[in-house]
This record gives structure tokens, sequence and C-alpha cells, in this order.
């Protein structure tokens, strides 16, 4: 699963690394993104890439209320084609989710310790997400997105049995491109190269995630 993860780079970095051509909100640098608060979405309008704002946890366009986002900020790559909530989305509305580093809690006895997962030369990377358009009761339009996930690689299968489906650069432009069948794009989703990530002990305090600055990355114990 992906419960937490980082964006420490800036809007104009996100913007060259994912070749924007909009930018609906500016970014600031977070340490402990959680799930149901607003973050960068990178996806297509038919016009370019646009770099907007959503909510993290997906409401599919029939729900009844909004509190079903607090399930869906994960979405298992492997059955998404199947299940009503996502169907939909993995068709036609495929997006990024940029980040550079992520969290994952690994079982060491009777304790979990939190572990923070990156890249090994700390650059920009992007998750496979879904969005989806769900307009409330009382007219409001939000727009929110779900996190992929999938079998972990060598590295991750150390800490825990899943891990977000991190998309190799050159599969970005056919994972955004809704005219690209959702079966090949989902096709393309395999554990992301164990040999360009580390991953080290970080502090408990992200385990609260109003715990949000720099400490959170720094590393913990031996």
């Amino acid at each position: 699963m992906c419960g937490r993860y980082t964006l420490q780079h800036n809007t104009g970095q996100m913007v060259a690394r994912f070749e924007i051509d909009q930018v609906v909100a500016e970014s600031m640098a977070r340490y402990n993104i959680a799930p149901t608060e607003q973050i960068a979405v990178v996806r297509e309008d038919g016009r370019g890439r646009l770099l907007e704002p959503m909510q993290w946890g997906l409401i599919p366009s029939w729900a009844q209320d909004r509190k079903i986002a607090n399930k869906m900020f994960n979405a298992r790559s492997e059955t998404a084609l199947e299940k009503p909530s996502f169907r939909g989305a993995v068709a036609r509305r495929r997006c990024i989710v940029p980040a550079d580093g992520f969290y994952e809690w690994k079982r060491e006895g009777d304790r979990k310790q939190p572990m923070h997962i990156r890249r090994r030369d700390g650059e920009l990377f992007g998750f496979a997400g879904l969005w989806e358009e769900w307009r409330a009761p009382e007219g409001e339009l939000i727009h929110s997105c779900t996190i992929l996930t999938g079998e972990p690689n060598e590295l991750m299968a150390q800490i825990h049995n899943r891990m977000p489906m991190i998309l190799r650069a050159e599969d970005e432009p056919v994972w955004l491109d809704s005219s690209v069948r959702g079966a090949e794009a989902v096709s393309m989703l395999k554990p992301y190269e164990s040999g360009l990530l580390e991953a080290f002990p970080v502090s408990a305090m992200v385990n609260r995630a109003g715990n949000d600055s720099a400490s959170c990355i720094e590393p913990f114990g031996d």
C-alpha cells in the first residue's frame, strides 16, 4: 500500500520534469502527505498537461457522499479493471502523482518501524494514479484521485508485501493518453527497479499526519 509520501520538489521542478503546460495551483514542500489531503496531480485535458490539486482518496462519480474517499486512497493494479469504483477511471481518467519518496512500515517483532523509500539520486518520480470527478449534493465539483499499488520489488519485499506503482519516465505519456486502452496501460505497471531505490528507517514522528517537517525524513538509529 501507500499511505504516506513526500514531495519536497517545488512547482518549477515538477513543471520541468513532467512537461507541464498549465499550473492550476502552486505546490509547497511536504514531508508527510496523508490521505484526504489536497495533493499535486498531473493529468491531460486534451490541450496539454495540467498540474492541479486533487483530494487524495477517490470518490467515484456514483458515490452518495464523500466519506467513501477515506477507503479509496489506494487501488490494487491487479483488479482495478474489474472494480466498479475504478474501471471507468482506468479507461479514461489516468493521472500521475508526483513524489520524491514514500513511507512504509516494516514489522520488527511486536513493533512497526517506519521506513522512508526514495530514489538513490533523490530525483522526482511519478506514481500511477486514477482520478474522478464528483459533484457534491450542495453543488461543489470535486476532483479526487487514488494511487495504484502492486507486487513489491526485491527491496520492498523486505519491508512490505505491496508497493506503489512507480511509472518509468518513458511510460508516462502512454499512461496519460486516454486513447490507450485501460488494459494496455495497466499491463505496463511493473515493480520499480530495486537498484534505483534506497530505504532507511526514520523516526516514529511520521506516524502522526500532523507532523510535516524535514525531520520526518532524517535517518533514525543504525
